[in-house]
């Protein structure tokens, strides 16, 4: 009988199955279109604007929004996620496209970062998890500059939503990716409570937008596969394929972005 394999955040073990990793790199497409479509929405432009990341996890969103042009700055919780994203950054230190990212360890409630110093704040893997969400809202209004953009992406709270992220993601052997504990349904927002919990701060809510696998089924065979150990979190974004959809009402997870009222 196949051992089950170590499910753990944050780990520099290749044998793990670390969950933050995984949703990072089937969002990362999903995320940098949707940064773009607002950058021009805005009339933002990435290049000599500076992007604050929060909940960057080993860094992948920070270095593709690098990418785009912008002075990135990247804050995790999580020291040991910081540190293996200054390797990875290490290891590509002689790249022809190499750009330089701050990498910081701080809770998304006391982020250490300059007032109005950002032109974009992006929360990744941060409100779905986030038992207290005003003070790490007022950080963000903090820290965004009065001309910047809030970007987010969170879970909804809907029965799919807990049977995916409650029950598939942290309970059932085949489909579990996340420690138990990880996501609970109170931490789960629908749209409009993001809505109204972005007001109290200042924040005014102008776009909400669905994104999701283009077949969800999809997303059932690659966690799978993952957990046996026949694919690595690189070869998971071609199979599950997340796409934008803003026509459609979010099931499960959704972008959005806010400026300052």
């Amino acid at each position: 009988m196949a051992r089950a394999p170590r499910v753990e955040l944050d780990s520099p073990l290749p044998e793990t199955v670390d969950g933050r990793q995984i949703r990072a790199v089937a969002f990362q497409a999903s995320r940098l279109e949707y940064v773009d479509r607002t950058l021009r929405s805005v009339g933002l432009t990435a290049a000599g604007s500076r992007a604050l990341v929060v909940g960057s996890g080993r860094g992948l969103l920070a270095r593709g929004l690098a990418g785009l042009g912008f002075d990135v700055v990247a804050i995790d919780p999580s020291a040991s996620a910081t540190a293996i994203a200054r390797e990875a950054d290490e290891r590509e230190a002689d790249g022809p496209e190499r750009v330089a990212i701050r990498y910081e360890t701080a809770p998304p409630e006391e982020l250490g970062v300059a007032d109005a110093a950002f032109d974009l704040v992006y929360y990744a893997d941060t409100f779905e998890v986030t038992p207290a969400l005003d003070p790490v809202l007022a950080e963000g209004a903090r820290a965004l500059a009065p001309d910047g953009v809030l970007v987010y992406d969170t879970v909804n709270r809907t029965l799919v939503s807990r049977l995916i992220y409650l029950i598939a993601f942290q309970r059932l052997p085949m489909t579990r990716i996340m420690p138990p504990g990880r996501y609970a349904a109170e931490r789960l927002r629908t749209p409009a409570e993001m809505t109204e919990a972005l007001r109290r701060h200042g924040l005014r809510n102008e776009d909400i937008c669905d994104f999701k696998p283009r077949d969800p089924r999809s997303l059932v065979k690659a966690t799978m596969d993952r957990r046996r150990g026949r694919i690595t979190d690189e070869e998971i974004p071609p199979i599950v394929d997340f796409v934008l959809a803003p026509d459609t009402r979010p099931q499960v997870t959704y972008l959005g972005y806010a400026r300052k009222a």
